[in-house]
């Protein structure tokens, strides 16, 4: 028997250094809504479940802005890749690389995630 992830206590944890840090609860993810998590080196990842329960997590952090709002952008995809929309510029980031899809020279960090 499966049980819908919001009846569980599943935790989401990306790799960081080998080492699996425990961000937040899953049900604190909302499909086709981020949510900030502060990480161990003061950075800011930017975590997100698809609508389809896949989980994503890129650096919060928008690089032509400079400011941590990642996680409050719009989601879709395009040709088929989820992707964040910044919601100060509207730059567009793959969720699974972090290669930003508006310019090719730029890029976010993209972390691998898990459940546990």
């Amino acid at each position: 028997m499966t049980l819908a992830p919001e009846t569980t206590e599943l935790k989401i944890e990306l790799s960081l250094d080998g080492d699996w840090f425990t961000v937040c609860d899953l049900s604190m993810l909302l499909p086709g809504r981020g949510v900030a998590a502060l990480l161990p080196d003061g950075h800011q990842a930017a975590i997100f479940r698809d609508r389809s329960g896949e989980l994503f997590a890129i650096d919060n952090r928008d690089p032509f802005t400079g400011a941590a709002v990642l996680s409050r952008g719009l989601t879709g995809t395009h040709q088929g890749r989820p992707f964040v929309a910044s919601p100060l510029l509207k730059q567009r980031f793959d969720l699974a690389s972090g290669q930003c899809l508006d310019d090719e020279e730029v890029r976010v960090t993209a972390y691998q995630v898990r459940t546990a």
